[in-house]
């Protein structure tokens, strides 16, 4: 099957080509689901095209890539948010069953099914705005069968629609009640265990953690991902949000994919990242969400040439969100992002911090045809608009899938 799509504006992100990567007056040539020519519309091969596509000067990006989600959960704790706002402290909330103890509480009472009926409604969200790839993470199991629920349920909700969905194993998020203060049994009754059950039902593609004052220390959680590298699995990890535990240099030193927040990551945990090619993920929804102060330290990141990128952080507690365009705009507005810089966040280098970029995150020759087509102007209206949504095509794997707009 080969598709022309013509009379586009394309923002490629290749990496080789300056800024976006723009090619004007462009086509793409799709053929069985991948990318077989990108360029100037005037020099696209001639010969048989099964059916073609007037874009109408329409701008193509990369699908977009939401590439740190909680998106698996259930229920929500919009109740504890109104108590917030109504002035009740954290000690107040927990006791009367808030907190992340809520959110474990509700995935643990849920079947596999409640949790791929709840979850599709938000994967759903991200689709319509052209997201085309997304991570989801476990992690409010905290026991080896709810672990592996969650991952079960996580793949389930992958196969039922036209999106790439990339699982890792987050039994290292938080301790439970039945375990508190001992961090150390748990990873080795719970964490461990959970994370080769995984592997071995081909459940995981990455491992995270949570290394923080709150969670993990650094040494617990060189015992998770050591486990991780002996699976031959890569890791990514939740580091620096509340303070600095070096988090992003732990990851730095393990060859993370990624490390995630990072609102306390110093000098030398940036240049660590850039030396070992780990991404700085950045998530303005859990900053605006909880009213965090201190951002993370764009300058450094741009110093060290470290990449960035940016995701939702879709979860229950602290950042229910599930609208990427939004996403770029809090990361431009609250963290101070270039247009380009947001729009490579949820393209190029959310790929390449799933480790994927071989295959999706640009429009290049050979990769997957994963596409947006948007009814815009500018490609900073992408990143400019509140609540609007421009999409006017959505193509996965080389099938239009949806869209917005006639």
């Amino acid at each position: 099957m080969k598709t022309l799509l013509r009379n586009a504006r394309l923002a490629t992100l290749a990496p080789d080509l300056p800024g976006l990567g723009t090619i004007e007056d462009g086509a793409i040539l799709i053929e069985d689901g991948r990318i077989a020519y990108v360029g100037r519309e005037a020099d696209a091969p001639a010969g048989v095209i099964i059916s073609e596509v007037d874009c109408e000067g329409r701008w193509i990006t990369p699908g977009l890539i939401d590439c740190h989600t909680h998106l698996v959960h259930a229920g929500n704790r919009a109740r504890e948010f109104e108590m917030r706002l109504a002035g009740a402290s954290y000690e107040e909330i927990a006791r009367a069953g808030g907190g992340i103890v809520s959110s474990v509480r509700q995935v643990r009472d849920a079947s596999e099914a409640d949790l791929v009926a709840e979850t599709l409604p938000r994967l759903d969200a991200l689709i319509a705005e052209g997201v085309t790839t997304v991570e989801v993470k476990s992690g409010y199991g905290l026991t080896v069968e709810d672990e592996l629920k969650m991952l079960r349920a996580a793949r389930s909700v992958g196969n039922q629609r036209p999106v790439n969905l990339t699982t890792t194993y987050l039994g290292a998020h938080a301790t439970p009640v039945d375990y508190k203060g001992r961090n150390g049994d748990f990873i080795r009754d719970v964490v461990l265990p959970g994370l080769a059950a995984a592997h071995a039902e081909g459940l995981v593609d990455a491992v995270d953690g949570f290394c923080e004052g709150i969670a993990f220390s650094p040494d617990e959680m060189r015992v998770v991902f050591d486990a991780a590298k002996a699976l031959g699995l890569p890791v990514k990890l939740h580091a620096d949000q509340l303070s600095n535990l070096h988090g992003a240099a732990l990851a730095a030193g393990y060859g993370a994919l990624s490390a995630d927040h990072l609102e306390y990551t110093d000098d030398e945990g940036a240049a660590a990242m850039t030396e070992a090619g780990t991404v700085a993920v950045l998530l303005p929804g859990a900053y605006y969400f909880i009213r965090e102060t201190k951002k993370p330290p764009v300058d450094l990141f741009r110093k060290h040439a470290t990449k960035m990128a940016l995701a939702t952080d879709c979860n229950p507690g602290t950042s229910p969100l599930t609208s990427l365009l939004l996403t770029m705009n809090m990361g431009a507005t609250l963290f101070h992002l270039t247009v380009e810089e947001c729009l490579a966040g949820v393209t190029r280098e959310a790929a390449r911090a799933l480790g994927r970029l071989d295959t999706i995150g640009t429009i290049e020759t050979g990769k997957q045809a994963d596409l947006a087509i948007w009814n815009i102007e500018s490609p900073a209206e992408l990143v400019y608009r509140i609540g609007f949504n421009p999409l006017h095509r959505r193509i996965w794997n080389g099938d239009i899938t949806g869209g917005n707009h006639p």
